[in-house]
């Protein structure tokens, strides 16, 4: 027997991410039903985030972007989605990693997830070639009640 751990709070945090990734696959292949619409919080400074410069001025650190009426281009892939957003009435692809996501919510739903994203980016370079560290912090506790009172 070995003594590796079961980092039981990284494993919570992957399956929420997969529940973003799925919702995001549905707007995808089936645009947004009604009402709902989404609000994402991303770290822009993420290593592989693509971000224009125009926005990595505006919006150095984080940005939040909303999935409603006005994007095009959705494309979900296994470790980033991509979409185009328009900002002032210019045009711009977005890249954003699934771990750079630090919010993700649907108003219309009541829905909402926060991720615990390293908070330390440095350069390693001169090229502005980045990492990101990984830090464990413990994931908040989830109560199942509230979902049964709200579901019973």
């Amino acid at each position: 027997m070995t003594d590796m751990e079961i980092n039981y709070d990284k494993l919570v945090e992957q399956s929420l991410k997969h529940v973003v990734i799925e919702a995001l696959k549905i707007a995808a292949e089936d645009g947004l039903p009604g009402e709902h619409h989404y609000y994402i919080t991303f770290k822009t400074n993420h290593p592989a985030a693509r971000v224009s410069s125009m926005l990595l001025d505006q919006y150095p650190d984080d940005m939040t972007i909303v999935l409603q009426h006005q994007f095009a281009n959705l494309m979900i892939g296994s470790t980033y989605f991509e979409v185009d957003l328009s900002f002032s009435g210019i045009p711009h692809t977005l890249r954003i990693p699934y771990d750079a996501i630090t919010y993700f919510a649907d108003p219309h739903a009541k829905f909402a997830l926060s991720f615990n994203v390293a908070e330390s980016i440095s350069t390693i370079n001169e090229d502005t070639t980045k990492t990101l560290e990984n830090k464990p912090t413990p994931a908040p506790v989830i109560s199942l009640e509230e979902y049964r009172k709200k579901h019973a």
